[in-house]
């Protein structure tokens, strides 16, 4: 079933605040939640799906990807949750009087309660053509990352107790003077526990390195420096806690003819004296390969401006338009029979050797 759209799940509008955002996932929330409705898939099902959507709409940043880019723009940005350990909980739940209730209805555990640890997160570079960016790709990246030993399934070996030296805190502590200092046990590296038979293949770790392989959305209209999350693709955490995550970060190689502003893309296309003068039609080369028909009006001015609609980035099931400026180009050399009807025609048009001047306005309007 296709998904529904985050604003339409909440029940709120796009242009809603983060209290009216928070609000609505709150009452949802407690309305779906498993612990009030057992062994009802549909109410799990509900509670899930306004859970994601409050992790997008939630956060600033994933919003405006959303708003922008819609679910392309977010894909991997909202995981597989323990939904008793999503980190919303905490500010949606954990104070007041309605903190109080929450605990009464679901007994407790989501204010103030340690947040999931995971493995570390990665960081992978891509660049891509201007062009893959406007259009959208998809890229395979190859990076290696830590993953649970399989000899031993991420155990470490066998033989597991606690650890003599720190008596199972992680810690030791060492007095300086009026001082006491905690430092990470050298001899469990803070597990509490060490492994009496570890592991021959990852050496007691419960980790290996293995290169991974992923192909990777690039969503159309990205812009140079976007970072794509990817959750769960980064290193395996120690003791099978879940994996990080991975960061790829998006730069765009510039194009030799086209910019972008938003949606719109934007090229320059040249005119002789006689087409500007005379006006006429030309054929300009959109990003996508194919040419299209422009118009052009007699007497037009150098860095006119033309809107062609819907010929620019897509985005969000929508596309931009593509303005072309008009440059025109004066002959640097001109043949005898050329400088001839040139020099007739100022004759025939009356030109002043000495105009007047023209406005800066007159001069800037309808330039970008």
């Amino acid at each position: 079933m296709a998904k529904r759209d985050y604003y339409e799940v909440l029940g709120v509008q796009k242009n809603a605040s983060k209290d009216e955002i928070k609000k609505a996932y709150r009452k949802l929330a407690v309305q779906h939640h498993p612990d009030k409705n057992p062994g009802d898939k549909a109410a799990e099902e509900k509670f899930k799906e306004a859970t994601e959507a409050y992790e997008i709409l939630g956060d600033d940043e994933k919003k405006s990807a959303y708003d922008q880019y819609g679910f392309a723009g977010v894909e991997g940005m909202a995981g597989q949750h323990d939904f008793r350990n999503f980190q919303g909980f905490e500010d949606i739940f954990g104070g007041g009087d309605f903190g109080s209730i929450f605990d009464q209805l679901f007994g407790g555990g989501f204010g103030g309660g340690q947040r999931v640890q995971t493995g570390d997160h990665l960081r992978y570079d891509i660049e891509i053509p201007f062009k893959d960016a406007v259009y959208g790709v998809k890229v395979e990246v190859q990076y290696t990352r830590h993953e649970a030993c399989p000899a031993c399934r991420g155990s470490g070996g066998t033989g597991r107790k606690t650890c003599p030296t720190c008596r199972g805190a992680g810690q030791v502590r060492q007095s300086q003077s009026f001082f006491t200092m905690a430092s990470t046990c050298p001899a469990c590296r803070g597990s509490g526990t060490i492994i009496e038979n570890p592991c021959k293949e990852c050496g007691g770790n419960g980790l290996v390195r293995k290169k991974q392989k992923l192909m990777v959305t690039i969503p159309s209209g990205v812009e140079n420096g976007k970072r794509l999350a990817l959750h769960g693709q980064g290193d395996a955490g120690p003791n099978g806690v879940p994996s990080g995550d991975l960061y790829v970060f998006v730069r765009v190689k510039p194009s030799d003819y086209y910019e972008r502003e938003g949606a719109d893309l934007y090229c320059a296309a040249p005119l002789s004296i006689t087409q500007a003068s005379i006006g006429g039609e030309i054929f300009v080369a959109t990003l996508d390969g194919k040419k299209i028909k422009v118009k052009i009006h007699p007497g037009t001015q150098n860095g006119k401006l033309l809107r062609v609609r819907g010929e620019g980035i897509p985005i969000n099931g929508r596309k931009g338009d593509l303005i072309i400026k008009l440059i025109v180009k004066i002959p640097e050399k001109l043949s005898r029979r050329g400088k001839e009807l040139l020099e007739e025609l100022s004759k025939i048009e009356g030109e002043n050797e000495a105009p007047p001047l023209i406005s800066l306005y007159e001069l800037s309007n309808g330039q970008r």
